[in-house]
């Protein structure tokens, strides 16, 4: 069996299974988003013909899935990645008709006020949506009932409960795990506003094996240990070595008031 065979894995994510591992790959820009997707969606009701906004989507491969999967009508929007790039993923995939590629900043979205019935964002939450004022500025675009689902990096404790953040991960990511909470303080975080009612909040069971089997399975695939952001094998021997005492992902879901 190869480390590509390990990312088919119908009992836990059997959607997912079913698309092309070098496909998926191709597209990498984070931890696997379709599991990630898959895994989240169990807490949403994402019903053909919504209107959908998927935030920080990258590559496209969540658009792809949220489309085909979930029948719904997509917006696909990152700041890093061009328009152009993203369309030709959803034309190979045959779901131009489906998902639009939009060039947006998180923080200067070009939609009107209730567009989406749903918003979505995979692992790209924690680079925006910790300040205080994000929430409030984000519902904004949904419409009354509509709901927010995020899977982003966690840590099963707080970094301030902690006092710093463990050594390990200071050297590898540097001050970056700061954005990275655990599902509680995103439960009270978005609560307290009293825009949203959140209906699940909770650590991925087991993530961090997920997010190792991923970083394997790039290395393999690219034929390349040293990723461009951070080492490859630095990130697979810190995620063996802590082996989810610290690092998981934070899955959160909410219906707006």
């Amino acid at each position: 069996m190869t480390i590509f065979d390990e990312l088919a894995c119908p009992d836990r994510y059997p959607r997912s299974s079913r698309y092309d591992p070098a496909w998926l790959l191709d597209l990498d820009m984070g931890p696997n988003p379709l599991w990630l997707l898959e895994d989240l969606a169990r807490d949403l009701d994402l019903r053909p013909g919504m209107q959908v906004l998927d935030l920080g989507s990258g590559k496209g491969a969540t658009s792809v899935f949220l489309a085909r999967e979930y029948g719904v009508q997509v917006v696909a929007a990152d700041w890093w990645i061009a328009p152009d790039e993203a369309a030709a993923v959803f034309a190979d995939a045959g779901v131009s008709g489906q998902v639009t590629a939009v060039r947006a900043e998180a923080h200067n979205l070009p939609f009107g006020k209730d567009s989406f019935d749903a918003i979505v964002s995979i692992d790209a939450f924690e680079y925006f949506g910790t300040s205080d004022w994000y929430l409030p500025y984000l519902v904004g675009f949904l419409r009354r009932g509509g709901q927010l689902g995020v899977a982003t990096p966690g840590m099963t404790r707080e970094v301030r409960e902690l006092g710093a953040i463990p050594e390990r991960i200071k050297e590898l990511f540097g001050w970056e795990p700061i954005a990275w909470h655990t599902a509680e303080w995103w439960r009270f975080q978005w609560e307290v506003t009293e825009l949203v009612t959140v209906t699940s909040a909770r650590l991925q069971e087991d993530g961090w094996r997920d997010w190792l089997l991923w970083t394997q399975a790039v290395a393999e695939h690219t034929g390349d240990r040293a990723g461009p952001q951070h080492n490859r094998q630095a990130v697979i021997d810190l995620l063996a070595a802590d082996a989810g005492e610290f690092l998981t992902f934070a899955m959160v879901t909410a219906r707006k008031n």
